[in-house]
C-alpha cells in the first residue's frame, strides 16, 4: 500500500455524506490502489482516538469513539404545541377567571374535553382555584404565574383589550357595538371557596395536535 492511497481513502470517508463500501472507494481511486490495505492502516492509525474508523454493514465510516458518546448527548426541552381547543380554553380561562367548566363550554359553544383541561393543568398554565358557591359546587379555574411568565405578562391587566386585538387582526372590525372583552381582574373571589386538602386534578392522556371531537 502506498501512503497516497491511505490519504485518499481518508479524504473520501471524511467528505462522504454516508458510509462507503469497498466498491464505492475503489471507483474513485486509481486502478492499482489497495483499498483494503488503506482501510486497515487507517483503522490502526485512528484506534483509541476520539474518532475511529468503523465498518457497519459492509460500509466504512468515521465515527465518535463509543466511550465518548456521552459528550455528544444534548438534552433539550421540546415545546409542546397546544391544540386549537386548548388555546381557546386557555384564553377563556384567562379572561373569565374564576370560571367553571360549564362556563367554558358556554363560551366556546362546544363540550369541553376533559383532556384539554388536564393538559393545561399539567403544563402549569392553569390551576384549580376553588369551588363555586352554587349548587353542585363546581370547580373554578384560573391562570398561574407560569402563564404570566410564558406570555411575558407582568399581571393579568396586561392582557390585550379589544382595541389591541383589533389592531392585531384577532377581532373582526364589524363587531357589535356592545361587544366588550371581559376584564380578567373582575372575577368575584367571594363566590368561591378554597379547595380542600388533597383535591387535585386527574390527568388523562391528550393529544395536543387534535381539537375536541365536537370541533
Amino acid at each position: 500500500m502506498t501512503e497516497p492511497a491511505e490519504r485518499q481513502v481518508e479524504a473520501l470517508l471524511f467528505a462522504a455524506a454516508g458510509p462507503l463500501s469497498l466498491e464505492d472507494l475503489a471507483k474513485r481511486l486509481p486502478a492499482n490502489a489497495d483499498v483494503k490495505a488503506a482501510l486497515a492502516a487507517l483503522q490502526e492509525t485512528y484506534a483509541g482516538r476520539g474518532v475511529e474508523l468503523a465498518c457497519i454493514g459492509g460500509r466504512w465510516r468515521f465515527q465518535t469513539a463509543e466511550d465518548l458518546a456521552f459528550l455528544m448527548t444534548h438534552e433539550r426541552e421540546e415545546p409542546r404545541r397546544l391544540s386549537k381547543a386548548a388555546q381557546e380554553t386557555l384564553a377563556i380561562i384567562a379572561y373569565h377567571q374564576p370560571v367553571t367548566r360549564a362556563e367554558i363550554e358556554a363560551v366556546r359553544g362546544v363540550q369541553a374535553s376533559r383532556g384539554t383541561l388536564d393538559v393545561l393543568l399539567e403544563l402549569g398554565l392553569v390551576r384549580m382555584r376553588g369551588r363555586r358557591r352554587t349548587p353542585g359546587r363546581p370547580v373554578t379555574y384560573g391562570t398561574t404565574d407560569a402563564f404570566l411568565e410564558h406570555y411575558g405578562l407582568a399581571n393579568l391587566g396586561d392582557l390585550p383589550g379589544a382595541a389591541d386585538m383589533k389592531a392585531a387582526g384577532l377581532l373582526s372590525l364589524d363587531l357589535p357595538a356592545d361587544f366588550t372583552v371581559p376584564n380578567p381582574l373582575g372575577g368575584e373571589m367571594l363566590e368561591e371557596d378554597p379547595l380542600e386538602d388533597g383535591e387535585a386534578p386527574e390527568f388523562h392522556t391528550d393529544f395536543l395536535g387534535e381539537d375536541d371531537p365536537g370541533r
